[in-house]
């Protein structure tokens, strides 16, 4: 931690081991109730013309605390503080720093509450910090790498943590929900949400109203997977109510009549698959009405032919589905992509407000999908009040606003085999959090410029089972992964008008992958930025007022608050998650795993703080490997390997952009037994590299051949000065 007046705090030095609680012991055994291929980084990845008079929103707090993921309970991302605005943020300084260790995700959204500000990074790791000066008051470590098993190769870590009645809640990567006294850090209590050999998992963050705590999960993209959240009492940790998202086993029979009404819209034997439908992001709560919202994810797998052989809606997938808060009661859903086989999950924030529409105000909710379309649903009812593309779409013409169902381009759904779409698996709009500005009117979305392809040719529709133990189970064809070219994709910041469905302003940007926005009653935007600039914009015109060179990539969302009467400004930094695995296209900025800083970065008005100067970027070295020799066939095959197991975290064609090292410069593809020791037998597991032990003796050979051809070719084209 280092703030404007010292360099070095010697409390608290700039490496250390964990000084909280190591909660192994602690874990709750208790059990849940309940042909030709184009290139293949593209896999997977009438306008209504409204009055406008935004109103203020409800339950909005007086902004001293950032209390909630999405600041207030509307989810808005939004602060009425005005300290810092447009007319004196060029004197927004640095106010101190904290440095995280480890090679870990640092994209979580903080909380700050009281005057101490808290965080999570990588496998649920929290932290407790005094937030006007980054001393460090508390650690806790779940020890997520030493219990979660094949669920470490699932995921990056947390994205988001939850506060309530002094007390701090976050789940973890092997399923548990946690549940922290916030002065201390001691475990309360804690519970298994899921079962210990499925494939779920959890990142994002819980939702707290009431006396409840509610969270979702993900897993659909990795195995047969059936999608829920559930409600714990947050005082004891027992369990309230779940909601299953899709329907189970008919013969089983149904936990509710919602159940029974979507089993209708699917066919086949689609509970052998799971069905999918996870809630595995952020979650909203309705106090005017005393409900919840959760936005839902893509089926399992991706491919409606399989899963649910001819066809149908199926129920509750890419959905915003309204529950009662108290009972998780069924009331109504919204489902923006019926049937859904590309992975447009309706996963993404939502967010809250009342705004007046056509002379009257009307209770709202807002979404930025991956499918490309902004919606503006009414709240009391659930009906669709207007839907236009904020990105290229071309897999829909529009969305009818009689049925609320998309008009789908011809082919859209790959019916000859294979198809090339806007947008692609990764969304118009991904997990970063968007925010709404009720005094502006307009929506900042960090929205996402890129195509994707999807391809099942040959594929046995009737006979196809996910793989056990592979990263990704699809049911579209998949790898190898190519390099992704840096032109693939962009990005940009959009100001979004919701009443008149149209752009206020624009700012592009390279690759695809920024952070999410925070927006200020001064008339202020702050996002953090792929290259590694945390920017201040003006929120009616978009003009760069402020930027700050943070040293990394930054992937998070920014928050803002006060203590003592001063505003301050914080965000995590550190480049990783998906968006990071895309080859080129995402390393050009030249964050390297290894060296990148991790870091929690405050800002106010006149401080004067600096960061340590950082070495160059210079790409990464490939490995010395004498002893090398070609052999196509096995680098073909370790390709493949590579591509269900591997580039995920550590890129396409195995170039990394900051997640996980960069394997073409290390010494263990050099050498076969240090390759064993490390992907067969998890010696580097503390570190957060999972275990697979699946990988068979053949099979680990060629990927180890595959990485160290990867570095031949990285030799080739850069060689040594």
């Amino acid at each position: 931690m280092h703030n404007e007046t010292q360099r070095r705090d010697v409390d608290a030095p700039r490496h250390y081991q964990p000084v909280g609680l190591n909660a192994r012991a602690a874990i709750s055994k208790r059990v849940p109730s309940r042909g030709a291929l184009r290139p293949a980084w593209l896999v997977g990845l009438g306008s209504l013309l409204l009055a406008a008079l935004p109103c203020t929103p409800a339950n909005l707090p007086d902004g001293s605390d950032w209390s909630a993921f999405g600041a207030n309970m509307s989810n808005q991302h939004f602060s009425p503080l005005t300290d810092i605005n447009a007319g004196n943020v060029t004197r927004l300084g640095l106010a101190w720093y904290f440095d995280i260790p480890g090679v870990v995700l640092a994209a979580s959204t903080p909380l700050e509450v009281d005057g101490t500000l808290y965080f999570a990074v990588g496998y649920s790791v929290i932290r407790a910090v005094d937030a006007s000066t980054g001393a460090l008051r508390w650690t806790y470590d779940p020890d997520v790498a030493g219990v979660a098993g094949e669920k470490m190769r699932k995921g990056w870590g947390i994205r988001g943590i939850g506060y309530a009645q002094q007390r701090v809640f976050a789940g973890t990567q092997d399923g548990r929900l946690l549940a922290l006294d916030a002065a201390s850090g001691k475990l309360l209590w804690s519970v298994m949400t899921i079962d210990a050999k499925d494939d779920r998992y959890i990142t994002g963050p819980p939702l707290t109203f009431k006396n409840k705590v509610l969270i979702g999960h993900a897993g659909a993209d990795v195995g047969p997977v059936r999608g829920y959240v559930t409600a714990y009492d947050m005082t004891t940790g027992n369990e309230a109510w779940r909601f299953y998202a899709v329907p189970g086993d008919p013969r089983k029979g149904f936990e509710n009549d919602a159940m029974r009404m979507a089993a209708k819209t699917w066919h086949g034997h689609w509970w052998d698959f799971g069905g999918g439908g996870t809630a595995w992001n952020s979650m909203a709560y309705d106090a005017e009405m005393n409900r919840v919202y959760i936005g839902t994810g893509n089926g399992a797998p991706w491919n409606q032919k399989i899963r649910s052989p001819g066809g149908g809606d199926n129920l509750f997938l890419c959905s915003i589905v309204a529950l009662d808060a108290d009972t998780g009661k069924y009331l109504w859903h919204y489902q923006v992509n019926p049937g859904e086989t590309w992975d447009y999950n309706a996963a993404m924030d939502i967010e809250l407000a009342t705004l007046t529409i056509a002379g009257r105000p009307r209770r709202v909710l807002m979404q930025a999908p991956k499918n490309g379309f902004f919606y503006v649903i009414d709240r009391d009812t659930g009906k669709l009040i207007s839907a236009e593309k904020f990105v290229k779409v071309t897999w829909a013409d529009r969305i009818d606003l009689t049925t609320g169902r998309p008009v789908e381009a011809a082919n859209a759904r790959y019916q000859s085999g294979e198809t090339t779409i806007w947008p692609g698996g990764a969304g118009g709009h991904n997990w970063q959090p968007m925010s709404f500005n009720p005094q502006t009117g307009l929506v900042y979305i960090p929205a996402i410029e890129m195509p994707g392809y999807y391809n099942d040719k040959g594929i046995d529709f009737k006979h196809w089972q996910p793989a056990r133990g592979m990263v990704l189970n699809l049911g579209i064809n998949f790898g190898p992964v190519d390099d992704v070219p840096k032109n693939a994709g962009s990005s940009l910041l959009l100001a979004w008008n919701p009443l008149t469905q149209k752009p206020a302003w624009r700012v592009p940007m390279k690759a695809i992958w920024n952070g999410g926005t925070a927006t200020t009653a001064g008339n202020l935007v702050f996002e953090g930025q792929a290259d590694g600039r945390f920017v201040a914009y003006s929120a009616d015109t978009g003009a760069p007022l402020w930027t700050f060179d943070a040293q990394t990539g930054i992937v998070g969302a920014p928050i803002t608050y006060k203590v003592a009467g001063r505003q301050y400004v914080s965000v995590l930094t550190g480049y990783g998650g998906a968006g990071a695995a895309l080859g080129s296209l995402s390393a050009q900025f030249g964050w390297d795993a290894r060296t990148q800083p991790r870091r929690l970065l405050t800002f106010a008005l006149d401080s004067r703080a600096t960061l340590p100067p950082v070495p160059a970027r210079l790409g990464t070295s490939a490995i010395s490997d004498v002893e090398f020799i070609a052999d196509p066939a096995a680098e073909k095959e370790g390709g493949v390997s590579y591509a269900n197991n591997c580039f995920l975290c550590h890129g396409a064609a195995a170039i990394s952009a900051g997640s996980a090292p960069d394997l073409r410069g290390s010494p263990a593809i050099v050498s076969a037994d240090a390759f064993r020791q490390i992907v067969s037998r998890g010696a580097l597991l503390a570190n957060g590299m999972p275990r697979f032990e699946n990988i068979g003796v053949d099979e680990l050979a060629e990927l180890r051949q595959y990485l160290r051809a990867q570095a031949a070719t990285l030799r080739t084209s850069s060689p040594p000065p």
